[in-house]
């Protein structure tokens, strides 16, 4: 093959079409040489041709080719000194991924020459290998980045109105039987009428997909009959992974996810990916050399200051990018941008976003990665969420992020599952995660919608577990159980597992009933797990990474409808009631011309609540009145939001508790529409008068309502 070579330019990055020829550039600065390598078909074991880059500008080698077209196949090999105690882990024999790569051709095929090393010698990674790895390793894809999005735009929908809903791509269609079969667990069945459907109908906004970047399965998985089913193992940050791409041709993948995305916008849904710019997954130093490693290894990780050889870790993973470098930034921001622009994706969830904040050892949360985000007119519009912890010191962030990012709250979690447990915690902790975790997140000038609350997520029990497991139930992991967290602060309601024990049975169910009432009417933004609302379980495996089976599958066939009816109802209190999803913080104090609170607490007795109550651990019942006329807000045109007002109790002792409501001037006659101790949904309603007595069952939340117009002003 006779291949003409024009010197290109060094930017864009990756591989560009621009409809006539193909420009290659790779970042590569401590290299001596970079060959371009094309290949005829997947099948190759070895490249038609070799290019030399001679071209370099700065850190970056580039070429132009003319003939080249979309459906190429490519890889590089790089040349530089081996030497991994000075961190240069150079390797012509390795043919390395693009890390810019749009689209990748297909998984690894596990093999000795996919490491840079001898293995099995004595020296360990200190002698290189020279097994060529092209056979084994999956090709880099040039790819038409023309697409027709039909003018669908983008919904934006604010914060305050949304609703996300955590789901896997192939886990959420895999066994939908309404779906058709050849593309069940795709990114086209995620843009399926079916499956658009059900999620407008369960009534959330955005969809919260976990990895798509192409990503691998270690090899101690693949050996053991496993895979990382999860995705946390990225090696693409560019490329959708072409497992969940139902057509097989290359490059298809990228045009099927934009479909997803063109769809999901037509319904008025969003779409937020679960993004892992932390790690790679080429692990610690006897890891593989795959892409990043062999590319530039001192320029991508964080090394060990004495000794080169050895990767920082504080993810886990057994290395961490190092996004302190201008490169590594820059490939992140270029990664968002594309996303972004191309993908018309409408936000982000940064996994273990604290290790992208860290500056030398300590967490520096105005660090340059921050600043970048801020000042990008691009990726600083779009959901930005964090979760705010990694496993190195000083990790745990919750509450400390920048204005402009909002966090997934574990101390939410942690506060809701010990109250509905029975656990000893004060009241005044609930109160402030109901009503957004001001003590987190106010003296930054950030609002109630800066809290992600969430009650399970893919990590650890789904909510059917949460109620039916006391101990993590992770053999079928394969390491004796010993993986997953075992402070789950989980309750069994009376028995390990699955019993026919009516009341457990009962219990559990109410106690479900409990979680999502709290979720979805407390201040922030609510998110849901996928199959959390049809009763899915993961027969008590709170650490289901490997498990790409039933394990991890939701089961239509199985489904809770009469949870999932809940939900749906209680999502559509959430959405039809500013007060439930405020923008602005409650203020406690009364309200310049109605003499009432925006909210009020109450105990019992009906007096409100008293600092000593506030403090006692032994406290599990509590009342909060919401006024609705006291949203001081204003709608899109500037018009007045009056909403109703609604009184919530929360019960969360063993036994029943009867309550007097508050007096007049917070509400004359409430209407009760939700009582989670029941198990079916009544249409019937129940009255009360102010000053009179209602009896709430053990571990139940009702809600009492009342008109806007019906709210008495005191003279």
């Amino acid at each position: 093959m006779n291949i003409t070579v024009y010197p290109g330019s060094p930017y864009p990055l990756g591989a560009t079409w621009d409809g006539e020829g193909v420009n290659f550039a790779l970042y590569a600065d401590n290299a001596t040489g970079v060959e371009l390598c094309l290949f005829n078909t997947t099948e190759d074991e070895s490249e038609s041709v070799k290019i030399k880059l001679n071209e370099r500008t700065h850190q970056v080698w580039h070429a132009y080719l003319p003939e080249i077209k979309p459906g190429q196949l490519y890889g590089y090999r790089v040349y530089g000194p081996y030497e991994p105690s000075n961190g240069h882990r150079f390797n012509p024999s390795k043919l390395l991924i693009d890390p810019y790569a749009k689209a990748i051709s297909g998984t690894i095929d596990w093999h000795d020459s996919l490491f840079g090393y001898e293995l099995g010698g004595s020296e360990e990674d200190m002698e290189m290998s020279t097994l060529d790895s092209a056979p084994f390793i999956p090709f880099s894809v040039v790819v038409d980045p023309n697409y027709d999005w039909e003018g669908v735009k983008k919904p934006r929908i604010p914060y305050h109105k949304s609703i996300i809903y955590e789901a896997h791509v192939k886990g959420l269609t895999k066994l939908h039987p309404d779906i058709p079969e050849e593309i069940r667990g795709s990114y086209a069945a995620i843009g399926h009428p079916v499956t658009i459907k059900y999620l407008q109908e369960l009534g959330i906004t955005a969809i919260e997909l976990m990895p798509v970047h192409h990503f691998i399965t270690d090899r101690h998985l693949a050996d053991n009959g496993l895979t990382n089913y999860w995705g946390y193992n990225s090696i693409g940050f560019f490329a959708p992974d072409v497992r969940y791409s139902s057509s097989g041709t290359l490059g298809e993948q990228v045009v099927e996810f934009k479909n997803m995305v063109k769809a999901l916008h037509k319904a008025g849904i969003e779409v937020i990916l679960d993004v892992v710019y932390n790690h790679t997954g080429e692990g610690n130093h006897m890891g593989p050399t795959l892409s990043f490693r062999g590319v530039d290894n001192s320029s991508y990780y964080r090394l060990m200051e004495e000794d080169k050889r050895f990767y920082m870790d504080y993810t886990g993973t057994g290395n961490t990018l190092n996004a302190m470098m201008p490169p590594v930034l820059r490939l992140i921001m270029d990664s968002l941008r594309y996303w972004i622009l191309e993908m018309h994706v409408d936000g982000f969830r940064f996994d273990l976003a604290a290790t992208l904040a860290r500056e030398l050892h300590e967490v520096d949360r105005l660090g340059s990665f921050f600043d970048i985000i801020h000042q990008d007119p691009v990726i600083s519009q779009v959901k930005l969420i964090a979760e705010p912890w990694d496993i190195g010191e000083g990790g745990y962030l919750v509450g400390k992020f920048p204005p402009g990012w909002a966090e997934w709250n574990g101390k939410y979690r942690d506060c809701i599952r010990d109250y509905w447990r029975g656990e000893e915690s004060t009241l005044g902790e609930f109160a402030e995660r109901f009503t957004g975790s001001s003590d987190l997140y106010r003296d930054d000038f950030r609002r109630p919608t800066a809290s992600i609350n969430f009650i399970t997520a893919h990590d650890g029990f789904t909510l059917n577990d949460l109620v039916s497991y006391n101990e993590k139930h992770n053999e079928a992991n394969g390491e004796d159980n010993n993986d997953g967290e075992s402070h789950n602060r989980s309750w069994n309601c009376g028995a390990e597992g699955p019993t026919e024990d009516k009341k457990i049975v009962e219990l559990r169910n109410r106690q479900k009933r409990n979680f999502l009432t709290t979720l979805f009417l407390s201040q922030g933004v609510p998110m849901l797990v996928a199959g959390d609302e049809i009763s899915r379980t993961q027969q008590g495996n709170n650490n289901a990474y490997c498990q790409d089976n039933e394990i991890s599958w939701i089961n239509w066939l199985t489904a809770d409808k009469e949870l999932l009816a809940f939900t749906q109802k209680i999502i559509d209190l959430r959405r039809n009631h500013p007060v439930f999803c405020r923008r602005r913080w409650f203020q406690g104090q009364p309200i310049k011309g109605l003499g009432v609170e925006d909210i009020a607490w109450f105990q019992p007795d009906g007096s409100e609540m008293t600092e000593e109550r506030w403090n006692h651990d032994f406290a599990k019942s509590l009342g909060v009145f919401l006024n609705g006329r006291g949203l001081h807000s204003v709608g899109p045109k500037g018009e007045q939001i009056i909403d109703d007002s609604f009184y919530l109790i929360f019960n969360a002792h063993h036994e029943d508790v009867d309550y007097i409501i508050p007096e007049a001037k917070y509400g004359a006659q409430w209407t009760k529409i939700l009582d989670t101790y029941h198990t079916e949904i009544k249409d019937e309603a129940t009255t009360v008068e102010a000053g009179g007595n209602i009896r709430i069952g053990s571990r139940s939340v009702v809600l009492l309502h009342h008109p806007a117009g019906q709210l008495v002003t005191p003279k």
